[in-house]
């Protein structure tokens, strides 16, 4: 049964559902990116906070006028302005109040969060509304989804997919080096309003699969793990939409494939797994390759110190120290060097003496902020430059002569 739902074999309206919730998260992962380098996740959470409300009143005035109330795109549209409200009391609250953002966001988060919890208690006892499943947008479920609801969230998800991909070099701009976007003429407070849209419109078309409560963690945690594997911004946005899109997918398809689990709750499961793995084995910035860079950093401390210690004649007592010039061949099981060893002793005394040398002289200031004992003396100079340290050293009669 999973394996089906994994290979999109369930059913056309089921692949239909994978495929929506896979392009929402493509578009989540790219557009938290720059929410994320903009250092205003939070505003993410107050965004989908406040469209409980709106998605209660929605349905309430559909009911009212006689319609279904539970028509996706009314109680989507409903959403939309709840949250852009929203978003507006969280600018002027920062901007026009002495409350910083943070404090403008937990206010706005919890006002319009506790409405809308009191008006669903309320659409509970109207007739219309004890079987409406407005339960589903607060975690978010797959399960009795209709092929027009899932066509249309997909629609919508590709939509702010490419709308972000098209607005992705001003974003980029207004995240590193809002200045310089000034400087150069860009708009960045309506660049900033563009990606706080953007932001929004994951958010409320995320609603009916990731839910309101979680579709934060579909935003943040993506360009989070994407991080780990790169530097580069348009790298970090292209892993960033590959992982948010694997993640919906897998948890969309193991809800499809098990309609009693939340689709919410296990895409976000999913994401924070593929976290964890990069955490773990990224090659650059995670926690393996760090221990290996230490344990690489201090052999190479290790070995240094030996090397030193043979120099000056001293006995070997670190263990780690004496089979490391073991391993090289520079030293005997009783810690006498070897001739190699006495010979790379020797050239490891003179490179620091140079460097004693160099760290005194004001001539080389530059190179000396490079000293840290273990990097080797000819990438920072040149010959000459060596040469010239080197028959300083023989004339005051240094261990060179």
């Amino acid at each position: 049964m999973i394996w089906d739902a994994l290979t999109l074999q369930l059913g056309y309206n089921a692949t239909l559902v994978t495929l929506g919730a896979t392009l929402l998260g493509m578009a989540a992962g790219v557009g938290g990116t720059f929410l994320f380098l903009r250092k205003r996740a939070l505003v993410s959470d107050a965004i989908s906070h406040a469209t409980l409300p709106g998605v209660a009143l929605a349905f309430m005035v559909m009911v009212a006028l006689g319609g279904d109330g539970r028509n996706l795109i009314g109680l989507l549209l409903g959403a939309a302005l709840s949250a852009g409200v929203g978003l507006l009391l969280v600018s002027w609250l920062s901007n026009r109040t002495r409350l910083a953002e943070d404090a403008a966001i937990g206010s706005v988060l919890s006002v319009f969060f506790g409405l809308g919890i009191v008006l669903l208690t309320v659409i509970q006892t109207m007739s219309a509304g004890r079987q409406a499943g407005l339960e589903d947008f607060l975690l978010g479920s797959t399960a009795g989804m209709l092929r027009s609801d899932a066509l249309i969230i997909a629609v919508a998800a590709a939509l702010t997919l490419a709308l972000v991909l098209l607005l992705r070099r001003p974003l980029t701009l207004a995240s590193f080096d809002p200045e310089y976007g000034t400087a150069i003429g860009q708009n960045v407070p309506r660049t900033d309003l563009a990606m706080m849209g953007l932001v929004l419109a994951v958010t409320v078309v995320g609603l009916k699969i990731v839910g309101l409560i979680l579709i934060v963690a579909l935003l943040i945690i993506p360009p989070v793990t994407a991080r780990f594997w790169s530097e580069r911004t348009d790298h970090v946005v292209l892993i960033s939409g590959a992982l948010g899109g694997i993640a919906a997918y897998i948890g969309a398809a193991l809800s499809a494939a098990q309609p009693n689990l939340p689709t919410g709750p296990i895409i976000v499961l999913v994401g924070f797994a593929l976290s964890a793995l990069s955490l773990l084995l990224a090659p650059g910035r995670g926690a393996l390759s760090a221990l290996l860079r230490h344990r690489r950093y201090q052999r190479r401390v290790h070995l240094r110190q030996g090397l030193l210690a043979l120099a000056h004649g001293q006995p070997i007592y670190e263990q780690l120290t004496l089979r490391l010039l073991r391993a090289e061949g520079y030293a005997l099981p009783d810690g006498v060097a070897t001739k190699a060893g006495r010979g790379r002793a020797a050239k490891a005394l003179r490179d620091e003496t140079r460097w004693q040398l160099i760290r005194r002289d004001p001539a080389y200031e530059a190179a000396a902020q490079q000293y840290d004992g273990l990097t080797p003396i000819e990438t920072v100079l040149t010959a000459d430059q060596i040469r010239e340290i080197d028959s300083r050293i023989d004339m005051r009669g240094g261990v060179m002569a």
